[in-house]
């Protein structure tokens, strides 16, 4: 389904440079574009081949466009953020190709009597759905899903095939959580009695706000006693664990593979990327960027950019390097043993 450049621009806003009547069926990388498509520039250092893509119009900066405009003949469209509007782009035309959800119940799923769903809702196959449950309404839940007793699924919130909510868990509006996701595990509580582990109740709830996206396989932990909280519009990637009683902040995104033990509070607007670790009962405040591989070890209480591994080298340079610092402690009382030394023969002088 094709949609004139206007029509973009009159919904998503951005200025136009050219045939606002030109006809797009999708968006495309600027290598692979053609007279069909929309592009975008995020990155300065592809203005060559920016200014040599077939599409139908380029998508860019004002800072970008005065290098572009002389040399592409297509239609621009420039905007201050254009991976932003790229993005946007892209939502425009999956709603466009989007197969209409029809709401309603299959006849094969179980639904609890004590259970509400909302007439607007979609209840896929083979779903079950436990007492004193709620799903609102626009609420599509996929085949296979589990939802448990008194769980709230808010309204145009998504569960993709074989998601597992548990009893009490709570999410918001417009929550996207996808397949193999299981919210609500007990989080791991045992006291140690002799040697023996004793299982502590795991009686709190996960409770998500607006706006939240939740990758395949990622695992969110119920709290002890109080709740694990993800406030609004929080983006987690594929195959993450959020310990017990952990309060992340809204705006936050964490890659694939990420971390979080128990009781650690992550602030607002705070990045991680992949494999990066975070040990438990941390304070982590506001605008903190954690690079991919990192440990976090001790509170973080100023915003800033973080790294805490140690750069890729071949093997035999690594062994030396990691020789070295096995060494430093040793090192270190030489080089104090030597300062004193310089210091009594300056003193003699």
């Amino acid at each position: 389904m094709s949609t004139r450049l206007q029509q973009l621009v009159e919904r998503l806003g951005g200025q136009l440079i050219g045939d606002a009547d030109t006809e797009v069926v999708g968006i495309a990388p600027l290598d692979t574009a053609d007279t069909s498509h929309v592009t975008f520039l995020s990155n300065p250092k592809l203005r060559a081949q920016a200014a040599q893509t077939k599409a139908a119009a380029l998508i860019l900066s004002p800072a970008d466009d005065p290098a572009i405009s002389g040399i592409y003949k297509g239609a621009r469209i420039v905007t201050s953020n254009p991976y932003a509007y790229f993005a946007r782009v892209a939502q425009f035309f999956a709603e466009l190709a989007a197969i209409p959800v029809i709401p309603g119940i299959h006849p094969s799923a179980s639904v609890h009597p004590d259970a509400k769903v909302d007439p607007g809702a979609y209840v896929g196959p083979h779903t079950s759905i436990d007492a004193g449950a709620s799903i609102a309404d626009g609420a599509v839940i996929d085949a296979g899903c589990f939802i448990g007793r008194d769980a709230r699924v808010g309204k145009h919130t998504h569960f993709f095939a074989n998601v597992c909510f548990h009893a009490g868990c709570e999410i918001g509006e417009r929550g996207i959580i996808h397949s193999g996701a299981v919210i609500g595990a007990d989080g791991f509580g045992f006291a140690n009695d002799k040697g023996t582990w004793v299982k502590i109740p795991q009686t709190g709830r996960v409770v998500i706000g607006n706006d939240v996206e939740i990758g395949a396989s990622t695992t969110v932990d119920r709290g002890t006693l109080a709740d694990t909280i993800i406030e609004d519009d929080v983006k987690l990637d594929n195959q993450i664990h959020i310990g017990h009683n952990c309060h992340i902040g809204a705006h936050t995104a964490m890659a694939g593979c990420v971390g979080v033990a128990g009781s650690a509070k992550i602030g607002k607007y705070c990045t991680f990327g992949g494999a990066a670790m975070v040990l438990g009962q941390l304070t982590i405040v506001d605008n903190v960027h954690i690079s991919a591989a990192s440990m976090v070890s001790r509170s973080i209480l100023e915003p800033g950019h973080y790294t805490g591994f140690y750069p890729l080298a071949k093997n035999a340079d690594w062994e030396k390097s990691a020789a070295i610092v096995r060494n430093l402690g040793t090192m270190r009382e030489k080089i104090r043993e030597l300062e004193k030394t310089i210091k009594t023969l300056t003193e003699k002088k």
